[in-house]
């Protein structure tokens, strides 16, 4: 969908200046392109440790391929919370072995899409680790998962926040673009008008690109990234809220009805197929 709106940007822009009886050569500019983008990776590099541009490469490209956890994706999740609850209530000490390589489990093999989602697993595996090992009250549990998520949350938003203030300096650089243009033409005073027309047509191409990056493509990324880290967030809440239900000592029906409440509205499945789907303690194997 992100690509599709890209398109739509170009398409619309190119599409109203065409209209108005705009040429398109005179809007390739590749050295006003050098000196926006050269300029807003160099800041990028001045302003940004190595980890972190490696996220915002991660996160731009998550961005553009546009996947968030839709509801076949938390039915699955709801039926391993599920599982791993009433197997925990059974005998704890007998999810050691799955917890410990859930890649090897026969449970959590069942759960492909679940397994892909790394950040989910370790964070999954890792509470069952505690409560397996030295088993925490559901006060504390609740809190060790939220500041758990607090701190991913936070390391995971400063990607967003570096991308947005790249966007803020876009339509600036492309100035400094123009201004440079400004500053050739200057010296082809004496060349005619028309040289001087192509000149300066070529110098406003400066700032109309940076403005166009900035809020046609930068900022609209900057802000998938952030809506693909409060679905991620959203997630590990549902994780969450089954396993501070687990910590309660309830049976393993309320420990998946805590979780389910927790999904989003429009992607929660309803009670009927979560009681199908485990109805008699058995859980169907995912598809």
């Amino acid at each position: 969908m992100a690509i599709l709106g890209m398109l739509v940007v170009i398409g619309s822009v190119l599409g109203g200046y065409v209209g108005h009886g705009g040429k398109i050569p005179v809007l390739i500019q590749p050295t006003e392109l050098l000196i926006i983008g050269g300029a807003a990776l160099g800041s990028v590099m001045i302003s940004a440790p190595v980890a972190l541009i490696k996220r915002m490469m991660k996160q731009l490209t998550g961005a553009l391929g546009g996947h968030q956890p839709d509801t076949e994706e938390y039915m699955e999740l709801l039926k391993l919370i599920f599982e791993v609850t009433k197997m925990g209530r059974q005998n704890l000490m007998g999810l050691e072995a799955h917890v410990e390589k859930p890649d090897a489990s026969d449970i959590f093999k069942k759960y492909p899409k679940f397994l892909k989602n790394h950040h989910a697993v370790h964070f999954l595996c890792d509470t069952l680790k505690v409560q397996i090992s030295s088993p925490m009250s559901p006060y504390d549990l609740d809190d060790l998962l939220t500041l758990d998520m607090d701190s991913a949350h936070q390391e995971e938003n400063q990607a967003p926040a570096a991308v947005t203030k790249i966007g803020d300096a876009m339509p600036g650089l492309g100035i400094v673009a123009a201004v440079l243009g400004v500053v050739i033409t200057m010296g082809k005073l004496t060349q005619g008008k028309d040289v001087i027309g192509q000149s300066v047509a070529a110098a406003l191409v400066g700032t109309f690109l940076g403005i166009l990056l900035a809020y046609g493509f930068i900022q609209p990324l900057a802000a998938k990234m952030e809506s693909n880290i409060a679905a991620e967030g959203k997630y590990l809440e549902v994780i969450k809220a089954g396993m501070v239900a687990f910590a309660k000592g309830l049976s393993p029906k309320v420990c998946l009805e805590y979780a389910r409440r927790t999904v989003p509205p429009e992607l929660r499945p309803d009670f009927s197929e979560m009681d199908a789907a485990t109805a008699g303690g058995a859980v169907k194997k995912a598809a």
